[in-house]
């Protein structure tokens, strides 16, 4: 209650001293240079919370991308309900290929309004920020957006059947997932609230701030933008009742799996590329060694989404076996070659596949890829008043 009070305090108390600059309204172009990538382009938007849902299985127009742990939830929403602005560090991606929605904006910078350049504290990298208010910027960038969602050129770009709109993925968080579903959360809450009052739904729905959220699109096509793949480590574990109960359980939805030695880690480590739709391939490593795991009929695209499913039911039936989630091929290999210990190399996130992949099977299981290291992460600049 205390820090929900002084969190409380302090955002009054930068608003009514002016520390927050207002803006015009319309859009923020970001360029972020880190000790790793030259440039990281993006544009700071609030997207409607009307069009997305944290759900499993949802078919909104902005979805996760990794499940949503729901217990995190309720702490966040009473921080969220007790402030006047959000502060976010959301980041959402676009599948943009031909660079036509936040890129063409760059060839115009010179004539924006540039609103900060800057370094960032702790290796953060430095950012600069332009303001977008122009009409013709903004019917430009709406007008490339339109063309992301259309049904046609969607259908071809993933090749599956054409969509009706309301079935269309145009957004999907790339980090702050949990952020995103607190704002979500948070406005359910507040048309609840109105309408156990009597208010209009239709009036808070046209002038509520707190239907929108502030995010940074980016495009994943991005060469600012990195994609890795998270291993698994599982300790307390006996290879042989492992796999041999790995067998069963696969049996037992038609997939069947085998096992087979390899000489080297680099070859198990990427394994996951002689992966087929008919037979997934996972590479392991323990103290016997290298190999791998073939599984036969995968229910899943995506190998991760295949070995989770099993760890899963494996770890609630077997508590003394333990799992991390490591990043790294060899802080995987060194963990998982120690006595009583197993790892298995999860692949690389594509990021011409990545948005396929959650339109056919849905999210991906937690922990399956991090976008850049942690001083990559997107600062608590921007703000937005989320009170009338």
């Amino acid at each position: 209650e205390d820090v929900i009070e002084s969190v409380k305090k302090t955002m009054k108390q930068y608003t009514d001293s002016g520390v927050f600059v207002p803006q015009n309204p319309g859009f923020l172009l970001l360029d972020r240079k880190t000790h790793v990538m030259p440039s990281r382009k993006g544009l700071m938007v609030a997207l409607d919370l009307e069009h997305y849902s944290y759900e499993k299985g949802s078919t909104t127009l902005m979805r996760a991308t990794e499940g949503t742990i729901l217990a995190r939830l309720p702490p966040r929403v009473r921080v969220r309900e007790a402030a006047s602005v959000e502060l976010p560090h959301i980041m959402v991606l676009i599948d943009d290929p031909d660079r036509t929605v936040v890129e063409p904006l760059f060839a115009k910078k010179d004539s924006l309004k540039c609103v900060y350049d800057f370094d960032l504290m702790c290796n953060g990298g430095h950012l600069q920020g332009w303001s977008v208010d122009g009409a013709d910027d903004i019917a430009q960038i709406a007008d490339a957006v339109s063309k992301l969602a259309d049904p046609e050129v969607y259908a071809k770009k993933y090749d599956i059947p054409v969509p009706s709109k309301n079935e269309l993925l145009l957004y999907a968080m790339g980090d702050g997932n949990h952020s995103f579903a607190t704002a979500k959360l948070h406005w359910e809450k507040t048309k609840k609230a109105a309408q156990d009052k009597g208010e209009s739904l239709d009036d808070l729905m046209a002038t509520h701030p707190a239907r929108y959220a502030l995010v940074e699109i980016v495009n994943i096509h991005d060469e600012g933008l990195e994609f890795e793949g998270i291993h698994r480590v599982l300790f307390n574990v006996d290879e042989g009742p492992f796999f041999e109960k790995m067998k069963v359980w696969f049996a037992a939805k038609g997939s069947e799996v085998t096992t087979e030695k390899l000489g080297e880690q680099k070859e198990a480590a990427r394994i996951f590329e002689k992966t087929t739709p008919d037979a997934a391939k996972i590479g392991y490593v323990n103290p016997a060694g290298c190999g791998v795991v073939t599984i036969n009929k995968p229910s899943k695209s995506l190998e991760t989404a295949v070995l989770q499913e099993f760890l899963d039911e494996y770890l609630a039936e077997n508590k003394g076996t333990k799992i991390d989630y490591v990043h790294g091929v060899d802080s995987t290999s060194t963990l998982g070659g120690k006595a009583g210990n197993m790892g298995f190399f999860c692949p690389d996130i594509s990021k011409t596949t990545f948005f396929r992949t959650i339109i056919l099977d849905g999210a991906y299981p937690r922990k399956t890829f991090s976008m850049g290291e942690a001083d990559e992460k997107r600062f608590y600049v921007e703000c937005r008043a989320i009170v009338p």
